[in-house]
């Protein structure tokens, strides 16, 4: 009998460099261009899988915050989709210790949907382990059914820790990694719902034609300078007006010195780059001691992660 098969992997958070909401698409969906950016601080993600366990079976334990319904969690929903687009039979056991903060922009349910994947693709392929494989998964299959579980799962899916996104976010041109740079995340206490976020942002919008017609930023020969030019997030006025701790949160950041500070994906949390890791801890201290809500110090990645055995 072939014993289960364990593999662990750190899904990491990430912002959005910048993001433009651009044209609604005949599907209905709206347009995205935006940069997306891996960061150090990240979920723990094992999973157990079983040749000889109950068929299809799918179970899950959480170390952090409770999440909700086991079957709404991304990383369950991920084994799940997994487990069908493949004739590879068994059970699945998923663990996720949480470090990243929910409802904030910071992917954290996309990252951990994207390990399991990447974790379940990796162990019924192990030639030494003796699975009745049946048949795989093709890259293909998994690119589609990373983008049916959101927008975010391909990024961290994929082999660049800084990438272009365009479509709803899935279309993906991964880029040469920038130097690793100090962050500080500012995690105020508001929750922002991104079908709201986009709700109220449609609402705002008058000039189609105009928004259509804005060209694509120009990508090419990318540093933290060139960053700093082309930064902005279309959600941050609407969240900014609506929400003073998020306000409070980004300008605070510029102030302490950050040379880029910016709203992630559609918040809560907002961003600052630093220069040093000195200056980015002053101002997480300082920050947090003012406002009263978490100032993080991390760091852009230059990598994406890798599994370990066990």
């Amino acid at each position: 009998m072939t014993p289960p098969l364990v593999r662990s992997i750190d899904a990491p958070a990430k912002i959005n460099l910048f993001l433009r909401v651009l044209h609604r698409r005949e599907d209905g969906f709206r347009e995205l261009e935006t940069l997306f950016q891996m960061l150090d601080v990240a979920d723990d993600v094992r999973v157990c899988f079983d040749p000889a366990g109950r068929i299809d079976e799918v179970t899950l334990d959480v170390d952090g915050p409770d999440l909700g319904a086991v079957e709404e969690n991304l990383a369950v929903r991920a084994a799940r989709a997994f487990l069908a687009a493949s004739t590879v039979r068994g059970s699945v056991h998923v663990s996720l210790v949480k470090r990243i903060p929910a409802g904030g922009g910071l992917g954290g349910g996309s990252s951990d949907a994207a390990a399991v994947l990447r974790l379940l693709t990796e162990l019924t392929a192990d030639s030494d382990a003796g699975v009745p494989r049946g048949v795989s998964v093709t890259e293909a299959e998994l690119h589609t059914i990373a983008g049916s579980l959101g927008s975010d799962v391909p990024f961290f899916l994929g082999t660049a820790s800084l990438a272009l996104g365009r479509g709803r976010g899935e279309v993906l041109s991964p880029l040469p990694a920038l130097p690793s740079i100090p962050v500080v995340l500012a995690l105020p206490p508001v929750h922002v719902s991104t079908a709201g976020a986009y709700a109220a942002l449609a609402e705002s919008r008058t000039a189609e034609a105009s928004i259509r017609a804005r060209p694509d930023h120009v990508v090419a020969d990318l540093d933290w300078a060139r960053i700093a030019t082309l930064a902005e997030n279309d959600f941050e006025v609407m969240a900014t007006a609506g929400s003073p701790p998020i306000a409070r949160s980004i300008e605070g950041l510029r102030s302490a010195g950050a040379q880029v500070s910016l709203l992630s994906g559609s918040g809560a949390a907002a961003f600052g780059v630093f220069e040093s890791s000195a200056a980015a801890a002053v101002a997480a201290a300082t920050l947090e001691s003012e406002l009263g809500w978490p100032f993080v110090v991390t760091a852009t990645r230059e990598a994406p992660p890798q599994s370990m055995r066990g």
